[in-house]
């Protein structure tokens, strides 16, 4: 690469370009791609033909000929060539040589983990992972891997848990948008979409549809932003990152005894029970529907007690199936692949009520680490920390952050200040873990906490009692 090229782009590392895909851009800067180098989108079902070139302008992009417009995304470029549809450009657009430009992507990450400098060993960092996270290599040489398997139609199986564990994280939070994008950068989606269901449901990582059909939900929408295509996701949780909802469910076939369901209810604890004839849903009996039709009948069929049961996607927003559970006391769910779970008022409440302690505890954190710092410093000595260019004008002790407590009490004079006999390094780290959990209460992650996020927050919560006061 040459000079001029290095001082265009300081990084050609996918992994160190702010967390975005990469563009057409970078493979011009690497030099993958020459301006004017021809492209073509053939559509060989269709009979069509379509014909576009690389060009520098708008930092890199795609020029469709003969109209000349200009698209930076391959895949809005490919929408706009044939003038309907949803296209993964980078599989469309095929250069001379029969490459697309997938392949040129793939070469630019190979190329790129390659100069990647190893982790730093765990003693030469102050960071505490918060699980074994793979190298960029490791993280890259899988997702390569991942990708052949599901070129050759066996794509590789794992639960969500075990994908995030390949960045160190135990929930989604900050890290999604980094695993989207590591994804899309190697061509991949996975099936359901990780981000839709629960962190022990297993998905499929599989190639990118090469064309969509109308109606195909089975990966996540994409817009542009700014130029660039990003994967658009709702802002709440899905019906599945509801564990049971991804569950399949014990059901029971319509040509069964009524006395078959009562003893499956009873066997199992629960409160109904699908009718399913194969995978197609006829309804549910409950506890309410056998009594109802037992009065009417004593000796009533199965057939007697089956009830309407509602049914929605997993992808559903959950906030608006909420009012409807509230009628029904449940739902069924049906998820990517045409099962059947089951999502109940008990599995909400069990779900977001384990949040409830955690989300206390981290309030009175915040009022005591605030206090602290209101109690032992001056707020011109804690601005000169967080607002050292007076932008953010403080002008009360209320407007700090969590970030700001760290800032505080991380900083070497105003902890020597403060005279605590502890040791600044592990008190702020501890600080900085909490500060994740508190994000993903704060941002209502549906993803269970780790098993010692309340016993963490509880510890300094206990320190701040004993010192705040000394």
């Amino acid at each position: 690469m040459s000079d001029a090229a290095d001082s265009a782009q300081p990084s050609a590392h996918p992994y160190l370009l702010d967390g975005r895909r990469v563009r057409i851009a970078d493979l011009l800067t690497a030099g993958l791609l020459t301006a004017q180098q021809p492209l073509v989108f053939a559509r060989k079902k269709k009979g069509e033909r379509h014909q576009a070139e690389v060009t520098q302008e708008q930092g890199g992009a795609i020029r469709l000929l003969p109209s000349g417009q200009i698209y930076r995304s391959p895949s809005t470029a490919a929408r706009a060539a044939v003038g309907y549809g949803s296209f993964d450009g980078w599989t469309a657009w095929q250069l001379d040589d029969g490459r697309d430009l997938d392949a040129v992507r793939q070469q630019l990450l190979d190329q790129a983990v390659e100069e990647t400098a190893p982790n730093p060993p765990a003693d030469e960092t102050d960071a505490e992972p918060t699980a074994a996270a793979l190298s960029e290599k490791e993280r890259h040489l899988r997702l390569r891997t991942a990708r052949q398997a599901a070129a050759e139609g066996r794509p590789q199986t794992l639960l969500v848990r075990e994908l995030l564990g390949w960045w160190g994280e135990h929930g989604r939070g900050v890290v999604t948008e980094t695993i989207e994008t590591a994804l899309a950068n190697h061509g991949l989606v996975t099936v359901p979409p990780f981000t839709q269901v629960g962190l022990e449901t297993a998905v499929q990582l599989q190639r990118e549809q090469a064309e969509k059909e109308p109606g195909d939900d089975t990966s996540a929408r994409s817009e542009l932003d700014g130029g660039e295509e990003r994967t658009v996701r709702e802002p709440g949780p899905t019906v599945g990152t509801i564990a049971s909802a991804m569950g399949e469910v014990v059901s029971i076939s319509p040509h069964a005894t009524l006395d078959s369901a009562v003893t499956l209810l009873l066997l199992n604890d629960f409160s109904q029970l699908p009718v399913m004839a194969g995978r197609q849903l006829k309804g549910a009996v409950t506890w309410k529907s056998i009594a109802q039709a037992r009065h009417r009948n004593a000796d009533c069929a199965l057939t007697d007690a089956v009830v309407e049961a509602r049914e929605v996607r997993f992808d559903h927003d959950l906030v608006d199936v909420l009012p409807v559970l509230a009628d029904t006391d449940f739902l069924l769910v049906r998820g990517a692949r045409g099962e059947i779970g089951i999502l109940t008022v008990a599995d909400v409440a069990l779900a977001y009520g384990t949040q409830a302690t955690p989300f206390l505890l981290i309030g009175e954190l915040d009022r005591r680490l605030r206090a602290v710092i209101a109690d032992r410093f001056d707020l011109t000595d804690v601005a000169a920390v967080c607002d050292r260019d007076g932008t953010r004008r403080l002008t009360s002790f209320d407007q700090l952050t969590f970030g700001d407590y760290l800032g505080v009490l991380g900083n070497p004079a105003r902890w020597e200040e403060l005279g605590w006999p502890l040791d600044r390094a592990a008190f702020t780290r501890r600080l900085e873990e909490i500060r994740k959990i508190r994000n993903d209460l704060m941002h209502f992650n549906p993803d269970p906490l780790p098993h010692n996020a309340e016993a963490k927050v509880r510890g300094v919560i206990a320190v701040l009692r004993q010192y705040a006061d000394s």
